[in-house]
C-alpha cells in the first residue's frame, strides 16, 4: 500500500517528465555531434548505458568537481580545455605541467581548491582499477562531499543514489515537503524511502529538478509563477 507521501513525490515527478521529457544526463563531450551551430556536448535522451568507456566515466568525475558552486556553461568550458590538451584520461591530467591545469579549469573558478580536488579524486579512480566505489569511499576523498559522492555513483557509475542539491531544497521545501534546512541526508532519505531504487527514475529525476528550477527557482522569490505548484 503506498502512502500519501509517496503517491505525492512520484506525481511531481510524473509532471516534470511530462512538461520536460527525459533529459539524457550527464551530457558527454567524449560522444560530441556535429550540428549547424558546431560541436555540443551530448544529452543522450533515454539512453542510459553511457557511460560506456573508462575515460567518459572519468568526464562525469571531473565534471561533478568543476560543476562544484559554479554554472554549468564554465565547467564545460574547463571540460573543452582539458579534451583539448587531451587530458580527459586520469593519467595524462596528473602528467599536466601544473600551470597549464590550472588555466586549463579556470573558467570553472576556485581554481587552487578544484585543482587539488581534481587531482585527488583522479588518484581514487585510478586506485579504484575498474571497481565501483562506496558512498563511504567516495566521502573520505578530499572535495567529495554528499551531492558531488551521489552524482558520481548515479551518473558515473550507475548506482541508484538520490542527488540533491540546492534546486531540490527550493522546490520541495517551497511546496512543503520538507524544510529548506533539512539537511541533505534528511532530504535524500525522504527520496529514497518514497520511490523504488529506479536507477532511470532517479537519473532523470534529478536532472528534471535542475530544468525545472532554472526556470522558476533562480532567482528569489523562488517558486513565483511555477505552473506545477
Amino acid at each position: 500500500m503506498t502512502t500519501k507521501m509517496e503517491n505525492e513525490i512520484r506525481l511531481i515527478y510524473n509532471k516534470l517528465y511530462n512538461l520536460y521529457g527525459p533529459q539524457g544526463w550527464w551530457p558527454l563531450l567524449s560522444v560530441d555531434v556535429s550540428t549547424e551551430k558546431g560541436v555540443e556536448m551530448v544529452h543522450h535522451p533515454l539512453n542510459y548505458d553511457l557511460p560506456q568507456t573508462r575515460n567518459e566515466t572519468y568526464e562525469i568525475i571531473l565534471g561533478t568537481i568543476l560543476t562544484q558552486n559554479t554554472a554549468w556553461n564554465s565547467a564545460e568550458i574547463a571540460l573543452r580545455n582539458l579534451k583539448a590538451l587531451k587530458a580527459i584520461n586520469p593519467e595524462k591530467l596528473l602528467d599536466l605541467d601544473s600551470e597549464i591545469f590550472k588555466q586549463a579549469i579556470r573558467s570553472a573558478g576556485f581554481v587552487n581548491q578544484k585543482s587539488v580536488y581534481i587531482k585527488e579524486v583522479t588518484k581514487f579512480y585510478i586506485g579504484l582499477d575498474g571497481t565501483i566505489p562506496t558512498r563511504k569511499e567516495l566521502l573520505e576523498v578530499k572535495g567529495v562531499g554528499n551531492e558531488t559522492a551521489d552524482s558520481i555513483l548515479l551518473y558515473a557509475f550507475k548506482q541508484s543514489e538520490f542527488v540533491v542539491d540546492t534546486y531540490t531544497k527550493r522546490i520541495f521545501s517551497h511546496i512543503g515537503l520538507i524544510d529548506y534546512n533539512d539537511n541533505y541526508n534528511k532530504v535524500k532519505n525522504l527520496f529514497e524511502t518514497n520511490l523504488s531504487q529506479d536507477l532511470i527514475i532517479y537519473n532523470e529525476y534529478h536532472a528534471l529538478i535542475v530544468q525545472h528550477a532554472k526556470k522558476y527557482y533562480s532567482r528569489k522569490p523562488y517558486g513565483v509563477n511555477d505552473p506545477l505548484f
